[in-house]
């Protein structure tokens, strides 16, 4: 997920995300604009065309095919398109989160009430797919091995000999080359029956969450080993690195990077996809104009998911639609559509 840095842009349609709105209502008067405000979104919302959408397809495709160094010209021209597309009631669901969030303590049971399943979980690495890669690479080689022992001559020596040493060449290109590594357990991960939509669930997240936000949403793929969401002005490290953030943009980003792990943890028991989201949130803690101590930054993390499930849990049509949309292979306009649709 790769979250964009402009100001976020304010929609019509607004709910409130403070850490009262997801308490029940009788004590919350949050709450209850919470509610208010979700009904008048899915009541404006229209049936919204190919031909409405025009424009703002031809502007993600532009920047799609624009080369690295223009792509932040080409991203202003899909911003405009969201921003016309809104002031013409269009998209009543684009930006209907945008108020102000504000912090509060809470405590790792809260997470249950918005359906995070384990919250143990958050913050802790998982290491399936990689010990599962690991392993069957050393039994495989060992069996082989043992196999190949049983060769005549030579043969009995120097096969075992190089086919015993594949796990040093799988350690090797772990140390030097990360990326190359993570992209062979991304392939072999899926044997396992929930890797894929593991993935569908986690950029779908961070689309609807991004998109509710305000965020104009360039481009997304559930690519093996390239998953990720893109909003206008790619944050890169050089631009997140080189930008103070205030209080009020720390939030909403946390909300919006942690959304990912936060659809994994509603639905299973571990989260796999967390490491990035985790490290895209350090990187916007590090960037905070009033930095936090260790204690604040955990308490940070929880609050981020909790109110990224609560968007998740209150925008469920949405976020199933959309699902639906991107496991096509739908572009974004198509995948605007099926959000503003639903």
């Amino acid at each position: 997920m790769q979250i964009g840095m402009p100001e976020l842009i304010p929609g019509k349609g607004r709910c409130s995300l403070c850490g009262r709105a997801a308490l029940p209502a009788r004590s919350s008067p949050h709450g209850r604009n919470f509610r208010r405000h979700r009904l008048w979104a899915a009541a404006s919302s229209a049936t919204v065309s190919k031909s409405d959408l025009k424009q703002l397809d031809e502007a993600c495709q532009a920047w799609k095919n624009a080369p690295p160094s223009e792509k932040r010209d080409f991203s202003k021209d899909v911003a405009a398109a969201f921003k016309d597309l809104k002031s013409n009631d269009v998209l009543s669901k684009w930006g209907a989160a945008t108020e102000s969030l504000t912090r509060r303590t809470l405590m790792m049971n809260e997470l249950r009430m918005v359906g995070i399943r384990n919250p143990e979980v958050i913050g802790k690495a998982t290491v399936r797919n990689e010990a599962a890669f690991l392993g069957t690479v050393v039994l495989s080689s060992s069996l082989i091995a043992l196999v190949a022992g049983q060769l005549p001559g030579d043969w009995g020596f120097f096969v075992p000999f190089l086919v015993g040493g594949s796990s040093l060449v799988v350690l090797a290109i772990g140390s030097t080359n990360p990326g190359a590594l993570g992209f062979l357990i991304d392939r072999f991960s899926l044997v396992f029956p929930d890797y894929r939509e593991r993935v569908r669930r986690h950029e779908a997240a961070h689309f609807l969450v991004g998109y509710l936000m305000g965020l104009p949403v360039t481009r997304y793929t559930l690519s093996i080993g390239k998953a990720s969401t893109e909003f206008v002005e790619n944050r890169d490290s050089q631009i997140l690195y080189g930008r103070i953030l205030e209080d009020q943009q720390v939030d909403q980003y946390s909300v919006l990077s942690m959304a990912g792990a936060a659809s994994e943890a509603m639905k299973y028991e571990d989260v796999q996809g967390q490491f990035a989201d985790l490290s895209d949130l350090q990187r916007i803690f590090n960037c905070a104009k009033n930095k936090m101590p260790d204690r604040e930054q955990q308490n940070m993390t929880r609050w981020a998911v909790y109110q990224a499930a609560n968007l998740l849990r209150q925008w469920k049509k949405e976020y199933e639609a959309l699902q639906d949309a991107m496991s096509r292979g739908d572009s974004v306009a198509d995948c605007v559509a099926a959000i503003e649709q639903a």
